[in-house]
């Protein structure tokens, strides 16, 4: 069997390279976003859960082919008993440049300081409008304040970047954008719109009539800002552009206004231990079969992770006037 080194490289057949991995460790959170889930969500159960320690092997095969940077998401990850203790294991792992977290901010006050000291650099919160009473209403169980909170507090532990995230719906608040800029620029913080992502049934409302595109967010904020075209990347899909006169960066992520398949160089671990290939095909791996039917089999692992570049999908076929083909939601995904 091959040996395989820290040299090694994640490669697909359209020549992408994989140095990217998004992991889910729960697919449990404590808000119900009416663009991520249904009202009455059905979760997993815990034996068809990746266990911790399968997590931290299956990221250390990763970082071996090649993988520098890990962004844990879920769900809410820090909902997930154990979940600090993994970041520890995850940020001392050698050849992990870069280890980040998504969270929705909700338990961001009390864990902020020891994520730091964890090894997290960088956090992306999710924040989609200022108001306390719409927020309810986007998430169905979310409290600002409590956000607002854990942005500080992350804010006062001094990551290396803090970004915002806010999905854009139309007449829910898109009249916003501007608000939420002003509220990154005042706290030296970055912000990325969101077109919503047609995964998964959601009974909240119509995505074809909620669609707001990436350009009229950007005219919208061309009333108030002037916007600069910069070269920043994080690894990820936004397209980045500096706020003239501070040091705020405005990212738009905008899989129907801009596909930006040719250069992903990103797989997704899901909570259940499927390696997705794509956000928006059902190509995928079964690597928690692998880890449970070869425990401690780094080489077997590792195999079918090469075998599984070769199964990545060229592009996504995202259609919002469309029932989704993709069936299951955001939140089981991966970020």
């Amino acid at each position: 069997m091959t040996d395989f080194t820290q040299s090694a490289k994640l490669v697909d057949r359209f020549g992408r390279i994989v140095n990217y991995l998004r992991v889910s460790i729960t697919d449990r959170c404590d808000f119900r976003c009416v663009y991520c889930m249904s009202e009455d969500m059905v979760f997993l159960p815990r034996q068809q859960i990746l266990s911790l320690e399968e997590i931290q092997f299956i990221c250390q095969a990763f970082i071996e082919l090649g993988v520098n940077k890990i962004r844990i998401t879920g769900g809410e990850p820090l909902v997930r008993k154990g979940a600090l203790d993994l970041m520890r294991q995850l940020g001392g792992l050698s050849g992990l440049h870069e280890l980040v977290m998504t969270s929705n901010g909700s338990k961001l006050a009390q864990m902020a300081r020891d994520l730091k000291a964890a090894g997290v650099k960088r956090l992306n919160i999710s924040l989609d409008t200022l108001d306390p009473v719409l927020f309810k209403a986007l998430t169905r169980t979310g409290d600002l304040e409590n956000v607002l909170r854990g942005i500080n507090a992350a804010r006062d532990a001094g990551f290396q970047r803090i970004k915002l995230n806010a999905v854009i719906l139309k007449n829910r608040n898109h009249r916003e954008v501007a608000d939420l800029v002003r509220f990154a620029v005042e706290r030296g913080l970055d912000i990325s719109f969101i077109e919503e992502m047609p995964l998964g049934a959601v009974d909240g409302h119509n995505r074809a009539e909620a669609y707001y595109p990436s350009q009229s967010i950007r005219q919208d904020l061309q009333q108030y800002f002037t916007l600069q075209a910069v070269a920043d990347k994080t690894g990820g899909p936004s397209d980045y552009f500096r706020v003239s006169g501070s040091e705020t960066n405005v990212g738009f992520i905008s899989p129907h206004s801009a596909n930006f398949c040719a250069s992903c160089n990103r797989v997704r671990l899901t909570a259940e231990g499927r390696l997705l290939l794509c956000l928006g095909n059902e190509h995928s791996v079964d690597l928690k079969a692998v880890v449970r039917q070869y425990p401690d089999d780094m080489q077997a692992l590792k195999h079918a992770i090469i075998d599984a570049m070769q199964i990545k999908p060229e592009k996504h076929e995202f259609n919002i006037h469309e029932q989704p083909v993709i069936l299951r939601h955001m939140s089981a995904t991966g970020g």
